[in-house]
């Protein structure tokens, strides 16, 4: 896994709010080494799926049906309100190729899929690179970025992908704790979007909180004694 590079500190200075307030209470389990090896498992399957995935959208759906999370595992893009000014962050312009004049819009969305917020995504996209409708349907609606550009037939380039937490082996011996609790992010990824024609038209942070291993009892299994 490559190390965290320093956009955090920018997005910080961008004045963008933070990405990890999830409002649902951290998932937590017996702390055991059997209930370590399965969440470790499952930061690994996480992180396979993310990476086989073009589209976070999809790859999220993906993960959400698979673990039973919703009846319908549809993920919805939350809206949050930014400050004002929100400046575009210089690496941004940079990784996108835009010139400083450039309109550049920032949109940030909680992804959810039905009680769970599974992932915080900031993204930076040039308008003029999509058609009218999806500029409207961004600007208006909730829908979640990836399913507006979907006709763009886009590809990932990823620039970063970061584990944030690991559970395993866990704390060192006689240190041991009653209870396994996640911190609310778990894995980072930094990518550019690009269309059929290869131009870059949008950067993503991703930052996927603890509510993905919230898994239905059925799912995980009893918790260990």
């Amino acid at each position: 896994m490559r190390r965290r590079a320093p956009l955090g500190a920018a997005i910080m200075v961008a004045g963008l709010l933070p990405a990890c307030p999830v409002q649902a209470a951290s998932p937590s389990w017996p702390d055991t080494p059997a209930n370590r090896a399965r969440l470790m498992m499952s930061v690994q399957e996480l992180e396979i799926t993310l990476l086989t995935h073009p589209s976070a959208t999809l790859a999220l759906e993906d993960w959400c049906a698979a673990h039973h999370m919703a009846e319908h595992p549809v993920v919805v893009a939350q809206k949050a309100d930014l400050p004002q000014p929100d400046p575009v962050p210089a690496r941004v312009r940079a990784d996108l190729g835009v010139s400083a004049m450039q309109p550049v819009r920032h949109r940030q969305v909680r992804l959810a899929c039905g009680p769970y917020v599974l992932s915080v995504a900031d993204n930076w996209y040039v308008p003029g690179l999509l058609t009218p409708q999806m500029n409207a349907t961004l600007e208006g609606t909730d829908t979640s970025f990836g399913h507006v550009v979907a006709p763009l037939h886009f590809t990932r380039e990823r620039l970063e992908f970061t584990r944030l937490w690991s559970p395993w082996p866990g704390p060192a011996a006689g240190q041991a704790t009653a209870m396994i609790i996640a911190p609310a992010e778990i894995v980072r990824q930094r990518a550019v979007l690009r269309d059929g024609q290869g131009h870059a038209f949008s950067e993503v942070v991703e930052t996927y909180t603890d509510q993905t291993l919230a898994f239905p009892s059925r799912d995980q299994g009893s918790p260990d004694p």
